[in-house]
């Protein structure tokens, strides 16, 4: 097997990692707002602690990958979120645990771009949007796993032994990842020179040695409209991380035994991030970077809107979930995409670049996620928010019209493809 494949198999298995350690509050969140006794507006400003950590860390550890390298770099953040993961389960109050998830949340904000880094580095540039599909649909199986493990976890041994196990799993992942990757693929042991050929076929950025140019992204409307896009995305998205089980249970009244569906979105979510990737890669060769990007994000995301409205609009269980899983899913189709795009436009700047449109995102996610809490306690309408959402994903996908691949931020750094 090429060496690239199996720096691919470990970062995939990052990306479960990320996802079982955020989604574990949402999914264990009727054990800990019972015996923490924490409301709606609460529990919202607990979504809304990791979002703001979460998009405020997004350039700072982008740029420290850039320019330290992404082996120092994962490996020191992912055992500082694996430490907070396990002191989430020591917290004995709403601001002990606000702190702490803030704090975790710091960490984790560097593991996509320093993933999209690592790839910048060890795959062609025809290879990064199935790379990138791998990656997302990793974290979808993340997602679908975390109800599947936290569940009998929590009502075996209590809510707080989640947290502990899945703290343990991510330092395994880093002494694994210490001992495991190299830098420069010329470094790894046992790589052939066909393979390194292979990289280096149409990689032309270079990732150190170089600051970040914050007067072109001032000036790029192109980078605009990717971050803001992204800002629409993850409004949309980080329903399905935070606030669905809620929604479901409460707002939809899912029994203990319907809430086993909790999977079905992220396993739909998982076969787009696929599909999504490969789709981006076709038609990239086929119409170009420019439409081949634009056909993926634009398409995707509208569908998913309609069927985000659908699902709130439909009285019926099942179908609910299935409309959101589509939801989901088309959202999916685009993920690989937009973190593909990132590294297009930003060349030699990859990881800062990848950081803005995440910090871009997650100021989404903390508005949807605040919002959400409000607009419940005030209208008590489960349905609306989901609706407000739909509408939003939809102008997310309009926005891909105005997003340009073969446009970079430093025509010099750009990478073919």
């Amino acid at each position: 097997m090429k060496k690239r494949f199996l720096v691919l198999g470990v970062l995939c298995i990052l990306a479960i990692i990320t996802y079982l350690d955020r989604t574990a509050l949402s999914v264990a969140e009727h054990g800990i707002t019972s015996e923490l006794h924490i409301s709606e507006k609460e529990f919202g400003w607990l979504l809304a602690a990791f979002s703001i950590a979460y998009g405020i860390f997004q350039i700072p550890m982008g740029m420290l990958g850039d320019k330290m390298g992404v082996k120092t770099i994962l490996l020191l953040i992912v055992l500082w979120w694996s430490v907070f993961t396990m002191l989430t389960g020591v917290a004995g109050s709403f601001m002990v645990l606000i702190i702490v998830r803030f704090l975790f949340a710091s960490g984790e904000a560097g593991a996509f771009p320093n993933i999209s880094i690592a790839l910048s580095k060890w795959f062609p540039a025809v290879e990064r949007g199935r790379a990138q599909s791998f990656i997302w649909m990793f974290t979808r199986f993340g997602g679908a796993l975390a109800p599947v493990f936290i569940i009998p976890i929590q009502e075996t041994w209590g809510w707080r032994y989640v947290f502990y196990t899945f703290g343990g799993i991510g330092i395994l992942w880093a002494v694994l990842w210490w001992f495991f990757f190299r830098e420069n693929p010329s470094q790894m042991p046992g790589i052939t020179a066909a393979e390194i050929e292979e990289i280096e076929s149409t990689r032309k950025i270079k990732t150190a040695g170089h600051s970040l140019p914050f007067r072109k992204i001032l000036r790029s409307s192109n980078l605009w409209a990717l971050m803001m896009m992204y800002f629409l995305y993850m409004f949309g998205a980080y329903f399905f991380l935070s606030w669905m089980p809620k929604y479901l249970r409460q707002g939809r009244g899912f029994d203990t035994t319907e809430m086993g569906f909790l999977s079905m979105p992220f396993i739909l979510g998982a076969i787009g991030c696929l599909i999504g990737g490969f789709s981006c890669d076709y038609l990239s060769r086929k119409f170009g970077i420019k439409w081949g990007r634009r056909i993926i994000g634009l398409g995707g995301l509208l569908i998913a809107g309609v069927f985000m409205i659908l699902a709130a609009l439909t009285p019926n269980h099942m179908v609910c979930i299935i409309l959101l899983s589509l939801g989901l899913a088309f959202k999916d189709f685009t993920l690989p995409v937009s973190w593909t795009v990132a590294t297009d436009i930003g060349g030699k700047d990859a990881g800062a670049i990848s950081g803005a449109m995440h910090m871009f995102g997650q100021i989404g996610s903390t508005i949807m996620s605040v919002g959400f809490g409000y607009l419940i306690s005030s209208t008590h309408d489960w349905n609306l928010p989901i609706i407000i959402i739909g509408v939003i994903v939809i102008c997310s996908g309009l926005l891909w019209l105005k997003i340009d691949a073969s446009r970079p931020l430093n025509s010099s750094a750009v990478a073919e493809g």
